[in-house]
C-alpha cells in the first residue's frame, strides 16, 4: 500500500483551494491532465514524489458551504470545473468535506470578514486556545487517515497589514503575545503557521499575508524542524516581470517605469478592493523590480475591482527603457488568464516537494521553491530562469 500525504488546506472551501481539489480527483479519474504541473515533467521523474491518488485532503475554512457548493459555483460563474467533472468527483468532494474544520478568524479585518458565508461566531478571544484547537484538528485529521506527513497550505485571503510589535522578533514574544489574548497583534495567518509547527507539518504560505513568518514565527517553526516556504504565489503578472526583467538587464537596457494596471473579480479581487488588505499585496507585488534591477526607477502596481470577470483577471503592463544614445522606447503586455487554473497547479507541486522534504528529514525554509513565489523567503533574487535552474538543480542532487 502506498504511503499517503495529507494535504490541509486553509480556505479549503475557497476557489484555489476548490480548483485544486477537483483537479486531483479528476486527474485521478483521467477526465484531465497535467497542464501547468511542473513535478508531472520530466526532470522530476525520479524523485519518487507523492502520485495524485496518495494526495488526502482536509482543512480549515471560515465559510458556511460544502466543497460541492463551491466547485458548483465555479462551474456556473467561470465554466473551469466542466460539468462532466463536477457530475463524476461529486461523492469525492463530500468525502473531503467532511475532514474540513471551523477556521479562525483573528484580527482578519472587515473585508474579509464581510464575505458571504463568513461565520463571524468562528472570531477567537484566546488566540493560544486556538493555536490549540487548530492544532488538534490537523492531528486528528493525520491520525484518522493513517498518514504519513501532512502539508499545511495557506490558500486564505490577503489580510491587511500588521504593524510591526517588539515582541515579533523571538518565540518568547510570540508567546508572550499569545498570552495577551484579544489585544494580542498577531492575526490569523500567525496562527495557522503556529498550529501547523505544533502539528509538526511542512508550512507553505501561499498568500502575501504577513503573519507566518514573522521573525518569532519562523523561530518557532526552526525549533519544530519542520519545511516551510512562501509567501504570495507568482502565478500572473508577477511571473511575467521575473521573466521579462532580466531580458533589460542582461541587455543592459535601463528601465525607467513600469506600470502595472490589474483587473480581477471574486473573493481574492472584493477583499482586495479593501485599503489595508490591498496594501498587503500590492507591497508583495511591487517589491521584485527594485531587487532585481538594483537602481531607482518609477514603479507602480493597481488593482481594481471588477465583479464581473469572476475568477478571471487581466494585467495591463507599460514599460518605458532606455537604450543606446539614451533613446526612450517602450513596450506593452496584457496578461489574462483564470486565477485558480494558474494557481492550483503550483499548489500541487509545492505540496509534492514539501512532502519530499518531510521524507528527507528536510528542515527550514525551502529556498530551491523560490520560483514559485513573489516574496520568496531568504532566498536573494527574483530572475525566473536562474530561480528555475536552482529546482532542476535541487531535483537533480536528490533524484534516485
Amino acid at each position: 500500500m502506498e504511503q499517503r500525504v495529507g494535504v490541509w488546506l486553509i480556505g479549503a472551501r475557497g476557489g484555489v483551494a476548490t480548483t485544486l481539489i477537483a483537479g486531483t480527483f479528476a486527474i485521478r479519474k483521467g477526465l484531465a491532465g497535467t497542464h501547468g504541473v511542473i513535478t508531472e515533467t520530466a526532470g522530476f521523474r525520479d524523485l519518487r514524489l507523492t502520485p495524485f491518488g496518495g494526495l488526502v485532503f482536509g482543512g480549515h475554512d471560515v465559510r458556511r458551504v460544502s466543497l460541492r457548493e463551491s466547485a458548483a459555483q465555479i462551474y456556473r460563474e467561470n465554466g473551469t470545473i466542466r460539468h462532466e467533472i463536477l457530475t463524476a468527483i461529486g461523492d469525492d468532494l463530500d468525502r473531503a468535506d467532511r475532514d474540513v474544520r471551523p477556521g479562525v478568524l483573528f484580527r482578519s479585518g472587515r473585508a474579509i470578514e464581510s464575505l458571504d458565508g463568513v461565520d463571524t461566531s468562528l472570531r477567537a478571544a484566546d488566540p493560544a486556545a486556538a493555536v490549540t484547537r487548530l492544532a488538534d484538528d490537523i492531528a486528528n485529521f493525520k491520525k484518522a487517515h493513517g498518514l504519513v506527513h501532512v502539508v499545511v497550505v495557506n490558500l486564505a485571503s490577503t489580510e491587511p497589514a500588521l504593524a510591526p510589535d517588539p515582541e515579533h522578533v523571538s518565540a518568547g514574544g510570540i508567546e508572550r503575545l499569545l498570552a495577551r489574548k484579544e489585544g494580542a497583534p498577531l492575526i490569523a495567518s500567525t496562527l495557522y503557521a503556529l498550529a501547523a509547527a505544533r502539528a509538526g507539518c511542512a508550512y507553505i504560505n501561499f498568500t502575501p499575508s504577513p503573519g507566518a513568518f514573522l521573525p518569532g514565527v519562523v523561530e518557532i517553526m526552526g525549533r519544530a524542524g519542520i519545511p516551510f516556504f512562501g509567501s504570495d504565489g507568482k502565478t500572473g503578472e508577477t511571473l511575467v516581470k521575473s521573466a521579462l526583467a532580466p531580458l533589460f538587464k542582461y541587455r543592459n537596457l535601463r528601465v525607467l517605469s513600469w506600470q502595472g494596471y490589474n483587473l480581477l473579480g471574486d473573493r481574492d479581487g472584493q477583499v482586495l478592493a479593501d485599503a489595508e488588505n490591498k496594501s498587503t499585496k500590492v507591497a508583495s507585488k511591487d517589491n521584485l523590480l527594485h531587487e532585481f534591477l538594483g537602481y531607482p526607477l518609477h514603479s507602480r502596481v493597481e488593482i481594481d475591482y471588477v465583479p464581473s470577470l469572476n475568477d478571471f483577471k487581466t494585467a495591463w503592463d507599460f514599460i518605458h527603457f532606455q537604450g543606446f544614445l539614451d533613446v526612450k522606447m517602450s513596450m506593452q503586455f496584457t496578461w489574462q488568464g483564470c486565477d485558480s487554473i494558474l494557481a492550483a497547479p503550483l499548489v500541487l507541486d509545492l505540496v509534492r516537494m514539501a512532502a519530499l522534504s518531510l521524507e528527507r528529514g528536510e528542515a527550514g525554509p525551502l529556498t530551491h521553491l523560490a520560483i514559485f513565489f513573489k516574496n520568496p523567503l531568504g532566498a536573494p533574487g527574483h530572475d525566473l530562469h536562474a530561480q528555475f535552474h536552482r529546482l532542476l538543480g535541487y531535483v537533480q542532487s536528490h533524484s534516485s
